[in-house]
């Protein structure tokens, strides 16, 4: 901060807060808490009589306040302007009229901190009812079970509201009371003068913890929590389609919440088994399925299995090894929208062995029938030829 003078004009200069706090333009607002923190000890005027230290601390003050303000540490950052005031803790106080006092400085501090860019110093945020905690559960299923869906029950450990006290956590309702120390509202205030003016903190009731109620007589069952464990069944519905990773969402099926807080969920992931002849793609199946020399050469039916089923599958003459046929339709389900994928055949040609002598003979007589025909086809030898030479 500084003033340089021209000929005919006067340019204030903006305010450098990163340097102010020692710290680098890319602190984190720890980083920038623990600077805050560590400078506004040493500059206090309380603790640190040298003249100016009074004007020091309202700078460190006035530039915390910017920089752990994110909506103005971007405005400063974008635009370099230091025309902010009354949103740090001690920016809008003068100090010129400090004059010392007995009074405890960790009190002073928190209470500067307790409403400055720091919030965090020092909650006052009534605690009330917690939301339950939120459950995983792995379910494994067989490839046909995640094409067709299935219904799964599943065994869950997991905190429930108490039957006995209703979740209230109490004896019976009449040994609830308003908290004699907040009055029910689950927090104390308290004020205290300082040489800076008039400083107003206000925290967690200690005596309700928050709650702004008070329990006289404990629920035996739970122990004044309202929640017990428990092990449930749920049935859980599997839709057609699923595949590994997919996550099912089971809304309120998590843990109970406690004092009367709403119920988490519990999310069920699938895994999928590996099939013994089955492969899956997407919505996709695929199989390998051997066909005869004979079947390959001359073509026939051949019948298929499915996922549920079989079906029959027509192989055309002249059919060659890795041949894929699709089965339009009976594949996976689609999970989102109608229809199905498809099945995918690669047909493997089986070349027969162990021959006896008859066998032999006639495939030695069908070859010389072919003659040329039993060669491979010349454009395949041409590629051949120009691969290796």
């Amino acid at each position: 901060m500084g003033t340089v003078r021209g000929k005919e004009e006067v340019i204030e200069m903006a305010k450098d807060y990163y340097d102010l706090l020692g710290v680098q333009k890319s602190a984190t607002r720890d980083e920038i808490k623990r600077a805050y923190k560590r400078l506004a000890k040493k500059y206090h005027p309380d603790v640190n009589k040298d003249l100016g230290s009074a004007e020091k601390f309202k700078e460190i003050n006035e530039a915390a306040s910017i920089l752990g303000d994110d909506q103005k540490r971007e405005q400063y950052d974008q635009y370099g302007t230091a025309e902010f005031t009354g949103g740090g803790p001690g920016a809008g106080f003068d100090f010129s009229g400090f004059s010392g006092g007995n009074f405890d400085f960790g009190d002073i501090f928190e209470s500067l901190f307790a409403g400055g860019p720091f919030g965090d110093f020092r909650s006052s945020r009534r605690q009330g009812t917690r939301r339950g905690s939120d459950l995983r559960y792995d379910v494994e299923l067989d490839l046909e079970d995640a094409v067709n869906g299935v219904d799964k029950n599943v065994s869950i450990p997991r905190y429930e509201v108490c039957e006995k006290c209703k979740g209230s956590g109490a004896k019976s309702l009449s040994d609830i009371h308003s908290c004699s120390e907040c009055g029910g509202s689950g927090t104390s205030t308290r004020t205290q003068r300082t040489p800076f003016g008039m400083f107003q903190t206000t925290s967690t009731c200690r005596t309700c913890r928050g709650e702004g109620k008070v329990i006289a007589d404990l629920c035996s069952e739970c122990g004044g929590s309202g929640r017990v464990e428990n092990e449930t069944v749920i049935k859980v519905d599997i839709p057609a389609g699923v595949e590994s990773g997919t996550t099912l969402r089971l809304s309120g099926q998590g843990e109970a919440g406690e004092k009367g807080g709403r119920t988490g969920d519990l999310y069920v992931v699938v895994h999928v088994r590996p099939h013994k002849i089955f492969k899956r793609k997407g919505d996709d199946i695929y199989i390998e399925i051997p066909i005869s020399f004979v079947t390959a050469v001359i073509g026939g039916k051949i019948e298929v299995p499915t996922i549920n089923s079989k079906a029959k599958l027509t192989i055309p003459s002249s059919t060659q090894s890795n041949t894929l046929f699709k089965m339009a339709g009976k594949g996976v389900p689609h999970i989102r929208g109608s229809g199905s994928g498809d099945q995918f055949v690669r047909t493997v040609v089986h070349t027969p062995a162990n021959l006896n002598a008859k066998q032999k003979s006639k495939l030695e007589g069908f070859a010389d029938a072919m003659g040329d025909k039993m060669a491979p086809q010349k454009g395949f030898l041409d590629k051949v030829k120009e691969k290796f030479t």
